[in-house]
């Protein structure tokens, strides 16, 4: 059966992909072949191959978290721009980060507090 799952995500340049994530607080490693590379952190794994001047789409991943106002603190503290977090209607709060090749992780943890 299914064991785990890892979005690639289309990237221009690998040097500076693997940087942003590393800023992130990620794990990266190139892969020996180049062109490529993972990035990994609790257990989370997102592969970046680079795809140089063609023209792509973006991706987008979800990470679940235990809490998205840390990991939005922690990520506006590396320089990156985040987005929100905010409570969505569907019981989660919600924030978004986006690579310097448009790729999206969004992030969300449970809402806390009396009304849940």
């Amino acid at each position: 059966m299914f064991e785990r799952v890892a979005p690639v995500f289309a990237v221009h340049d690998l040097e500076r992909a693997l940087a942003f994530y590393a800023s992130l607080g990620f794990g990266v490693r190139t892969y020996a072949g180049g062109g490529y590379g993972f990035v990994s952190r609790d257990g989370v794994e997102i592969h970046v191959g680079e795809v140089g001047d063609v023209d792509r789409r973006a991706a987008t991943a979800y990470v679940f978290v235990g809490d998205a106002e840390a990991v939005a603190a922690e990520w506006r503290a590396s320089g990156a721009e985040v987005h929100g977090p905010q409570d969505t209607e569907w019981g989660r709060r919600e924030g978004a980060v986006v690579d310097p090749d448009g790729n999206v992780i969004r992030f969300g943890s449970p809402l806390r507090g009396p009304e849940r």
